[in-house]
């Protein structure tokens, strides 16, 4: 037990000094925002809230998807369960 804290520990550690700039966007919002700065366009917010937009969409499309396949299952056991054993005995 003392020696996977002792890795995890060092792993953090590690983690930690290799640190990244977080406020980094892709490569073509970064040269368009430091381009903006130059020409004295004030701070990119609206850049870094339309990346934010841009990241979220594909969740949302997700959640959504796996939130209609659960609903459809959960009706469908609903179905499944109010057989009686008499309907089993009569389809099988």
């Amino acid at each position: 037990m003392k020696h996977k804290k002792l890795i995890f520990c060092a792993l953090l550690f590690v983690l930690l000094l290799a640190v990244v700039d977080l406020s980094a966007q892709c490569a073509m919002c970064k040269g368009a925002a430091e381009t903006s700065l130059k020409q004295g366009g004030g701070d990119p917010q609206g850049l870094n809230a339309g990346i934010l937009y841009m990241l979220a969409m594909p969740y949302l499309i997700v959640a959504g998807i796996g939130y209609f396949w659960w609903r459809n299952r959960r009706k469908d056991q609903e179905q499944v369960s109010d057989f009686s054993e008499e309907d089993f005995a009569r389809y099988s």
